[in-house]
């Protein structure tokens, strides 16, 4: 094999000829060409730009590659901009479930890419080969061939294809019934094109052993839920320390409240709220509007940036609306100041520096570098609020920030709770209220809390007057959403810390 030879194959392999053919290929095409009309429309939309550069970025980067692309497909809202005005998944914001420098060198398992795909909002049904068969695979298949709502990933082993590399994950595109053979979209466009396979052949790959999990691989059935993805919170396993806070949550405060003599709703709020583990700013967010700013300077908002700023503040105002938010209030400003501390009320006062730090993790994820607020550095920032056309005002954060390629211009959309604002230039100012501050998310996040955590309270009364303030049926329903999505993320990561993502796919997430 000469030099030239080998530098082609690498650069796009070529299938074997194991009656694998590749979607450019006449007959590849003829086949595409014989299932129905709309679908074929459909297929060569996906497989057009911008779906189509949704190739893996790394090499062990396959599983948030094809995640990915099916979450776009669906039109599934990001909840953040990807480039320009493009709300567009990139696996820089898949990381609710695995650090990605640890999917970088590892690669993800077939139970964390679950796990991410329930993070990003969608309704995922998984199966592992041993709990389906090639049947039911066949009919998962044609159904979501001639459905946009629903779309098909699957985990194989490239060697049964006499193809390079071993484990892989990759969506499946299409279907021909006549001749049995499934369409893989495959996601490693650096090596292969979209492929047609024989289906007992892709099975075949399929039911074969993961050695990094001992689990046989499987398939993924994902969908659009039919409640909202998280709008104004959500965790994040980005900080190491969020192992300790999941375990302190689900598996501490429940004991906590059970060994503690709790008399009344400020005991209760103390005994959770005085225990919280360092960091545990860094394990709930809230949701942040990043978008590039406008060279010129001008100040301006597109309707469905309004209409998602209006929706955040909307469900800000339910929880301030409710009644444990007025406890988790009354509690915070009365109490010491370590627990201040631990909470980070202490600096709520002080936005510019807290809008800095958001302002650079704006840049990275805008860069698709996500986690890497430290490699930029925030140069100036600037709190102002805008009018547009007698609109109501509108707090936006501004910042220039910096990296070793030069410099970037991030704005911040920000949520407001109060029905009237003044407007400010960028000295300092008392910005308490203008954004989620630590009683906002604090009341969320014990909503979120599974309903046996309060089991162990042995005053009934206490009890029944502590379920009706974090009963989820009363709430008004963007909260009810918003509060169902953090529980399920939640049980999530629990799973995740315990090791249990792979043991039982379809446990019920609340």
């Amino acid at each position: 094999m000469t030099c030239k030879a080998t530098a082609m194959i690498l650069y796009d392999e070529i299938l074997n000829a194991l009656f694998l053919f590749t979607l450019g290929t006449i007959y590849g095409f003829l086949i595409l060409s014989q299932n129905n009309t709309e679908r074929i429309l459909y297929m060569l939309h996906i497989l057009e730009p911008p779906c189509l550069p949704i190739t893996q970025s790394e090499p062990a980067y396959c599983g948030l590659a094809s995640l990915a692309m099916v979450l776009n497909a669906l039109s599934i809202d990001p909840g953040r901009k990807w480039k320009g005005p493009w709300r567009w998944f990139d696996e820089s914001m898949l990381d609710c479930c695995e650090p990605l420098e640890k999917v970088k060198a590892t690669g993800i398992s077939f139970g964390k890419l679950v796990c991410l795909a329930h993070c990003a909002g969608a309704k995922v049904e998984a199966f592992r080969t041993n709990q389906s068969t090639i049947n039911d695979f066949r009919k998962y298949i044609m159904a979501c061939s001639t459905s946009d709502n629903c779309h098909v990933i699957s985990s194989y082993h490239r060697g049964t294809f006499k193809q390079t590399g071993t484990g892989h994950f990759s969506p499946i595109g299409g279907y021909h019934a006549g001749k049995d053979m499934a369409l893989i979209l495959d996601v490693a466009r650096f090596k292969y094109p979209p492929h047609w396979v024989p289906l007992k052949l892709l099975w075949e790959a399929m039911n074969t052993v993961d050695e990094a999990s001992g689990r046989p691989r499987g398939f993924m059935l994902i969908s659009r839920l039919h409640r909202a993805p998280a709008l104004l919170y959500t965790l994040s396993c980005k900080h190491e320390s969020w192992v300790s806070i999941a375990k302190f949550l689900v598996d501490d405060v429940p004991c906590l409240l059970k060994s503690e003599d709790v008399k009344d709703i400020r005991n209760v709020l103390s005994v959770i709220l005085s225990s919280l583990p360092t960091h545990f700013r860094e394990f709930i967010k809230w949701v942040a509007e990043v978008r590039t700013r406008e060279e010129d300077g001008s100040q301006s908002l597109s309707q469905e940036e309004k209409e998602r700023l209006a929706i955040k503040e909307e469900v800000l105002k339910q929880v301030q609306e409710i009644s444990l938010y007025k406890h988790v209030t009354e509690f915070l400003s009365s109490e010491k100041s370590c627990c201040k501390t631990i909470l980070g009320t202490e600096n709520e006062e002080n936005f510019p520096e807290i809008a800095a730090h958001v302002c650079c993790q704006g840049a990275g994820l805008l860069s698709g570098i996500s986690g890497s607020s430290q490699q930029f550095c925030c140069q100036a920032t600037c709190v102002k609020c805008f009018k547009v056309n007698g609109d109501k005002p509108v707090t936006v954060v501004s910042g220039t920030v910096v990296n070793g390629s030069g410099q970037q211009g991030v704005e911040v959309l920000v949520p407001s709770s109060q029905s009237e604002l003044s407007c400010w230039g960028c000295g300092p100012s008392n910005y308490v209220g203008m954004y989620p501050a630590s009683n906002d998310i604090l009341t969320a996040l014990l909503l979120a809390l599974p309903p046996e955590t309060w089991s162990g309270i042995k005053e009934e009364k206490l009890l029944q007057e502590v379920h009706g303030l974090v009963s989820t049926e009363n709430l008004p329903t963007l909260l009810q959403e918003e509060v169902l999505h953090l529980r399920g993320q939640l049980q999530l990561l629990k799973r995740c810390k315990d090791n249990k993502v792979e043991e039982d796919l379809g446990a019920p997430l609340f």
